[in-house]
């Protein structure tokens, strides 16, 4: 509910001191013990009861030994919380942003009209190079494009223990430029075995399969040795791999995915030490280009999965498609975590991480006038990021405070090849292009507890941070520059910003109402100044965000014997922008959407949500989002281009016996693929039913069923009404182009947990 709040109630803080006054009573052996557990108690109930983790919490240290229980079904304003299971129970093979679908004001897409190759996704009509995303607190964005493509991580959901998406501005810990919203990942806490599985050895098989050849497999297995609390510890081995294939809805948008994962750590009752490296690799064939009005619906008979993509005539006069029309990419990722806590109230964790990436994509150009082939080119990258973060925290009955640094760098090459023999093999380079970008923030935060009496709670909150980015492009221009005429750029920049943060929240019997606000900045991509028409000068951005929300959680209500607890919640969000970058509804060469300041621009919206737990089988749960997002053209306030006025999502629940079954409704109103509000470019409202069913073999009722793994089988149906509708496109102010989605399809298959 805009910035982050700790709280902690009454009860709580007796149950934390009375461990505290225990432990003066105990003989020194056994003090460390609880001094420990009053500091998890008072971590636990803290960041169980805020917005998000802004206290000294278990989860910093990949400990958890105190589980405090949410409301069922419980609303928070502006943030989504999932657990592992939540956010596996239906996956299939689809990346990540598919798997967030039901996410108030989120609205996801994708090129091969499945969600398993390239998926974008955008929050509040916001794309993903302005949304944060961290994995364990580590930026996870590109740092030149600031973009985060999920193919490259496959499957990452399996190894995530739990995700935040956080819709406004963030708070400092969530990455160095947290602009308009921000995905926190966490996987550390997958040490942590769960409680129906305390055995020293965990493992998990998922397949599944289904249309369009589709299929994904995911092996998993966790080792624990030792025991935490004893003085020498314990460790803790894991890992993962997950290997996802599809032919994908459009015609070659085919998919050959894998990723991996793998953690060891260590840990006693005051610190731990984690390492941890995963990656993935993918090669799919382009589905990038997207396909006219007609083809797009399917209009008198057209072929809506149709692919352009490496489409040219051979030499006998016939249609043919070049066979590696592909993007191969791979990416590499380091990071060693260190924790260590040195009393009830002192923290401190250090972070260092290393990110390689390399890849490119390979394309056939025809002749413009014949649509013969022409040559072969491929461009290509090659980057690697490092740095590291540190973070101390204070916590005490009153109020608690953070304090946080990091500092990191990237470096990357930027090339072109090129074969104009056609099929010889023999590319030589005509461009070679570079960049550095170092980015350092320092920030202290803190949470005061100004009342706590009974049931009513009053907190103040405050953020401030600096952050200073210096950015080098030099080189060959990879847009511009031609076989014959390489385009020389150079660039060097730096920017200082201030992003301050506060918030005022009061609870009382169940209503909680919150008022915030927060600045934020970002620098321009690298494709700003890449793209940009000379002079080469775009601006950084700068978001003013006030947020307002409202939300009551009843404590149930007794019906029939069975308690029906129900929440709602109301968020209204002003978000003003000075030079906001907004898509122009083009693309670059290499598939950036292109996009150009405005000096005056908005978004404002209500976000609604509710939730009730009718009966012990039945529950219901949505979400209602109305937004205006305008630009300031001279004299008229126009629309802003991806930015739908409505979203909504509804969820039917049944869980009975063992059988899970969840019926989702999603809806988008109209969106704008220009600034011009030009309805030849537009995509039209589309309404996606999906279901999705589980089913665990009730094989505990048997008399030796600790022996018996879990088995859990699970059938997703997408598009259940086989509705034709599309969800992107583009335009370049003459040529309109759209994506097509998926009609009905069926994936199935089974999960073994031991």
């Amino acid at each position: 509910m805009g910035c982050q709040k700790a709280e902690i109630t009454p009860i709580e803080l007796e149950q934390v001191m009375l461990l505290k006054k225990m432990k003066n009573q105990l003989p020194l052996f056994n003090r460390s013990r609880l001094t420990f557990m009053s500091a998890i108690a008072l971590a636990c109930v803290s960041a169980n009861a805020q917005t998000s983790k802004d206290t000294l919490s278990a989860d910093d240290l990949t400990l958890q030994e105190i589980v405090v229980s949410a409301p069922v079904m419980q609303v928070t304003n502006n943030k989504q919380e999932m657990k592992h299971a939540e956010l596996n129970r239906d996956n299939t093979g689809q990346n990540l942003p598919y798997l967030l679908n039901v996410t108030p004001s989120l609205v996801t897409t994708s090129d091969d009209g499945l969600g398993i190759g390239y998926t974008y996704f955008h929050i509040r009509g916001t794309d993903q190079t302005r949304i944060n995303m961290t994995i364990n607190e580590v930026p996870l964005n590109d740092a030149e494009s600031q973009a985060v493509f999920w193919v490259n991580l496959t499957d990452m959901a399996s190894g995530t223990s739990s995700l935040q998406v956080q819709r406004g501005i963030g708070t400092s810990a969530n990455g160095g430029s947290s602009f308009g919203a921000s995905v926190n990942l966490r996987t550390l806490d997958s040490a942590i075995p769960e409680s129906d599985h305390p055995g020293p050895v965990r493992a998990e098989l998922d397949f599944n399969g289904g249309m369009y050849n589709t299929f994904r497999e995911m092996l998993k297995a966790d080792v624990y040795l030792g025991d935490r609390f004893a003085q020498k510890g314990a460790w803790h081995i894991g890992g993962r791999f997950s290997k996802v294939n599809s032919d994908g809805y459009i015609e070659r948008a085919t998919s050959d995915l894998f990723s991996y994962q793998g953690e060891i750590g260590w840990q006693n009752t005051q610190t731990a030490v984690t390492l941890t490296a995963f990656g993935g690799k993918e090669k799919t064939y382009m589905a990038w280009y997207g396909v006219d009005y007609n083809t797009a619906w399917g209009i008198n008979g057209a072929n809506r999965r149709y692919n352009p993509a490496g489409e040219y005539i051979d030499q006998n006069g016939n249609i043919a498609y070049y066979d590696n029309q592909t993007d191969n990419y791979q990416q590499h990722h380091a990071h060693l975590h260190i924790g260590h806590r040195f009393n009830v109230h002192w923290s401190l964790s250090a972070t260092a991480h290393y990110t390689y990436g390399t890849g490119y994509y390979e394309m056939l150009m025809t002749d413009w006038e014949t649509y013969h082939a022409d040559n072969i080119t491929q461009k290509g990258l090659r980057n690697h990021f490092y740095g590291g973060i540190l973070t101390s925290k204070y916590v005490h009955e009153k109020a608690d405070v953070q304090f946080g640094l990091a500092f990191n760098q990237y470096r990357g090459l930027q090339y072109g090849n090129i074969d104009t023999t056609c099929n010889a093999g023999t590319f030589i380079p005509y461009y070679e292009g570079f960049g550095q970008k170092t980015d350092g923030n320092i920030y202290a935060k803190a949470n005061w507890r100004i009342l706590h009496r009974g049931q009513e709670k009053l907190s103040l909150y405050g953020d401030l941070q600096y952050r200073m980015v210096d950015y080098k492009i030099w080189g060959d221009n990879e847009e511009t520059s031609m076989l014959d005429i390489p385009v020389n750029i150079n660039v060097h920049n730096t920017w200082h910003f201030f992003n301050p943060k506060a918030g005022l929240t009061y609870d009382n019997h169940g209503h909680r109402l919150s008022a915030t606000f927060a600045m934020a900045h970002r620098e321009p991509t690298r494709n700003n100044f890449v793209t940009a028409a000379e002079p080469v000068d775009p601006k950084p951005e700068r978001l003013y965000d006030y947020e307002l929300g409202y939300s009551y959680a009843s404590a149930g209500v007794l019906k029939s014997g069975y308690a029906m607890p129900w929440t709602i919640g109301l968020n209204l969000y002003f978000m003003d922008y000075d030079n906001q970058l907004i898509a122009t509804g083009d693309v670059s060469s290499v598939g950036y959407l292109i996009t150009t300041n405005v000096k005056d621009s908005y978004r404002t919206g209500a976000e609604f949500q509710f939730g009730v737990d009718w009966t012990g089988w039945f529950a219901w749960k949505g979400n209602l989002t109305w937004s205006r997002n305008k630009w300031k053209d001279t004299a008229l306030w126009r629309t802003i281009s991806f930015s739908p006025d409505w979203t909504a999502a509804n969820i039917f629940s049944f869980h009975y016996a063992g059988f899970n079954a969840d019926l989702q409704t999603l809806v988008v109103s109209k969106q704008f693929l220009g600034n011009d509000e030009n309805h030849e470019a537009m995509l039209k409202a589309y309404t996606v039913t999906n279901l999705m069913m589980t089913y665990a073999l009730p094989f505990h009722k048997l008399h030796n069923a600790k022996n018996i793994p879990d088995i859990t089988l699970k059938c997703q149906i997408n598009n259940l009404f086989d509705t034709n509708y599309v969800n992107n496109g583009g335009t370049d102010g003459t040529y309109v182009w759209f994506f097509p989605q998926a009609g009905i399809n069926v994936h199935a298959g089974f999960a073994v947990r031991w």
